[in-house]
């Protein structure tokens, strides 16, 4: 009786006795551990894979005719043509700031070769 009044006792606090003498704590089942441990095989610093692959931007340099609103520029191709270009991620991350004259290194897609993006200033 005695074992029976004391299982009692421990199942109102949240601990019950199994058939093999463990003891098993009742409450929430356990939910996921958190967002961030999925894909722990990406983390690191990112390695570009080289599989003989072309590189599908093409790049080209150019020198900046105009300065349009929303970090956007018109730049003159030496072939004569024009241009509309942004500045990459990178450059407006680090403030580099770009005036008419200025030499860039742009990459353009060779699907649309009216836009393209400032990657590096020349001079």
């Amino acid at each position: 009786m005695m074992s029976l009044l004391s299982a009692q006792h421990s199942a109102a606090h949240g601990v019950i006795l199994n058939q093999q003498r463990s003891i098993i704590i009742a409450g929430k089942p356990k939910r996921g551990g958190g967002g961030r441990r999925r894909n722990r095989h990406n983390y690191g610093p990112r390695v570009k894979k080289d599989d003989g692959r072309e590189d599908k931007s093409v790049e080209v340099e150019g020198t900046i005719a105009s300065v349009l609103a929303g970090t956007m520029f018109k730049v003159a191709l030496p072939s004569g043509h024009e241009v509309l270009a942004h500045i990459s991620g990178k450059m407006r991350k680090r403030f580099i700031r770009l005036v008419v004259g200025d030499k860039v290194k742009m990459e353009m897609s060779p699907y649309d070769t009216t836009k393209a993006r400032i990657v590096f200033r020349i001079g």
